[in-house]
């Protein structure tokens, strides 16, 4: 696991383990499967599942699920691919849902 010292993060809600640094934060106004999520550039100590297209509310993305590699919660999805000229800023990086992640180091 990749101990992280000083800033504010984000870590897995069943566990603990560190999953994401508040400075890596593009929005938070996003929609997850379970209410707010947040945009994230990088996420660390995930597990990224097969890709797969979903029709999501700004259209068609190949996605995978972002698992938390300790205790494999469901955390949220990584954009692989925007079909939309407008959504292609999303590629390679990582929604994770507001329920499922807790504030470290605030």
């Amino acid at each position: 696991m990749g101990e992280v010292v000083g800033p504010r993060l984000y870590s897995c809600c069943n566990c603990r383990n560190h999953v994401a640094l508040h400075d890596d934060v593009i929005s938070k106004a996003f929609q997850g499967r379970h209410g707010r999520a947040f945009l994230f550039s990088h996420a660390m100590n995930v597990n990224v599942g097969p890709k797969e297209d979903r029709h999501l509310m700004t259209g068609l993305h190949t996605v995978a699920d972002v698992f938390c590699c300790d205790c494999c919660q469901v955390l949220g999805w990584k954009y692989e691919r925007a079909y939309e000229e407008s959504q292609k800023y999303k590629e390679g990086k990582f929604i994770l849902e507001k329920s499922k992640i807790v504030k470290e180091n605030w």
